[in-house]
């Protein structure tokens, strides 16, 4: 059945509305495990690292499952995509986020987003069998609907262009092809996140199993270290596809406001093949403090995270300077979002390179520095492109109008999300540890400082996500319309 632009809009509203919901109370649970370590608020430790697990798993499955939203938007106008494994995947998310709620809040699970073996089986009575069980499987139903949507992505992409490496452009790169030929931004950014998310997803999987197998048989065990490996190749590969989903609006929406082809060069293939490469090796940086790893990977995993950081984000940053230059765009919320998204791209990219030096990672990483990295890079990056295709998508499918306070939520998420990133980042220049549930006095100020801000970002969330309600409700009431002159 033919997609028509009236079911794409709806099911891509769907995912929007749905992750942006999840992301907003994220931000909650956020917002109050910074009011515990600045002793605002008296909360269990128990309690701090349910929520600590319950907000990074979610807020990464959320702007994910959003991100993928975006993705297919783009990529269907381009390749013939399934509907129902689109729908599939929606169904699977909502189950498997129901089945870690569950885990987390009933059976008091609470081993953070990493489940790193043995800690699911053991956990000094912690939580049981079922809430481990509960989450474990909840993840992997979950990691299945994001995997069936990208080997569906990469059957698209393969039809229209032959094979995945034509997607990447291989054949413009080595000259058998002319640059005009070339495949097109959507096409060459799905084919990147196509490639990686598999394999994230398939070591997800396989980390996943036998974690389950450990918990329901301990005489089934195996090596920790593998173990590890394998969660933070799924973990970071998974997290920093986000971006490389998100920044197709970026492509789509600036060309679009500028009236100038995003075009896909040579350079531009060339960082889009490293990045693809680099990203599904850089997750090692994660392992620098651990001294039984072999010498050369803990190398590579510096060295690739400084090289990481250059080519899609510069040729990204440049093009976005470059499009809008003397192009007369008119701004509002959905290009401003998109190009702020730029900025928080470049700054929170910054201190992750950082933090990715050996001689600085073994003194930093185990401290509120790298979440520091990580909020600047995700809610000024990446959820900044989410939120400007949530206006956009708004603007182009109906006659909604932006108001004061759209232009006020704008504003004050940007120095919300700029004001939280620094409260960490300044939390890891004094060595407050991160994933602990309570503070010294003199480490309270800063997470003080950050509860207050992530309340201005969750305010100005509240206001993007009104808008889109808004906009979903007025197009129902034009579907509706539609219809009684219809009959």
């Amino acid at each position: 059945m033919e997609l028509t632009a009236k079911s794409r809009n709806s099911l891509v509203a769907m995912y929007l509305s749905v992750g942006g919901l999840i992301i907003l109370a994220m931000m909650i649970f956020g917002i109050l495990m910074l009011m515990a370590q600045g002793g605002m608020l008296d909360l269990s430790p128990a309690a701090f690292y349910q929520f600590l697990t319950i907000h990074g798993t979610g807020m990464v499955g959320a702007a994910a499952f959003a991100a993928a939203g975006v993705m297919w938007y783009f990529l269907s106008k381009e390749v013939k995509l399934s509907k129902k494994i689109f729908k599939l995947n929606a169904v699977l998310f909502l189950v498997g986020v129901v089945m870690v709620i569950i885990g987390v809040f009933s059976f008091e699970y609470a081993s953070a987003w990493t489940f790193l073996y043995p800690l699911p089986a053991i956990s000094a009575n912690a939580w049981g069998i079922t809430g481990a069980l509960l989450y474990l499987f909840g993840m992997l139903i979950l990691g299945i609907g994001f995997l069936l949507l990208y080997i569906d992505t990469g059957r698209a992409i393969i039809k229209k262009q032959g094979s995945l490496a034509k997607g990447l452009g291989w054949d413009v790169i080595s000259g058998k092809k002319e640059e005009k030929d070339a495949p097109t931004p959507t096409i060459v950014a799905s084919t990147m996140v196509t490639i990686v998310n598999i394999t994230a997803l398939t070591a997800g999987a396989i980390v996943l199993i036998m974690n389950i197998i450990n918990v329901i048989n301990p005489a089934f065990t195996f090596d920790p270290l593998l173990a590890k490996n394998l969660t933070f190749a799924f973990g970071h590969i998974f997290a920093n596809s986000i971006i490389y989903m998100a920044v197709i609006a970026v492509y789509e929406i600036l060309s679009k406001y500028t009236k100038r082809p995003w075009k896909a060069n040579k350079p531009f293939l060339i960082a889009w093949n490293m990045s693809t490469v680099f990203t599904l090796l850089i997750y090692t940086h994660h392992m620098l403090m651990d001294s039984v790893m072999p010498t050369w990977m803990l190398i590579m995993g510096q060295v690739l995270s400084y090289a990481n950081g250059l080519p899609v984000l510069i040729i990204t940053a440049y093009g976005a300077l470059m499009i809008v230059y003397k192009s007369g765009i008119k701004w509002d919320m959905a290009s401003g979002l998109i190009y702020i998204s730029m900025f928080g791209w470049v700054v929170g990219v910054v201190p992750a390179i950082i933090d990715a030096t050996i001689v600085v990672n073994q003194v930093m990483h185990n401290t509120k520095w790298v979440p520091g990295h990580f909020h600047l890079y995700m809610a000024l990056g990446a959820c900044a492109m989410l939120f400007g295709f949530m206006y956009y998508l708004a603007k182009e499918d109906s006659a909604i109008r932006t108001n004061a306070f759209d232009k006020f939520g704008l504003f004050g998420y940007t120095i919300a999300i700029l004001a939280l990133g620094g409260s960490f980042l300044v939390s890891g220049a004094l060595s407050t540890p991160r994933r602990w549930a309570t503070h010294f006095p003199d480490w309270m100020a800063p997470a003080n400082f950050g509860a207050v801000a992530g309340a201005l970002a969750a305010i100005a969330l509240t206001i993007y996500i009104i808008h889109f309600v808004r906009y979903m409700m007025m197009r129902n009431k034009q579907d509706k319309d539609v219809e009684k002159i219809s009959a």
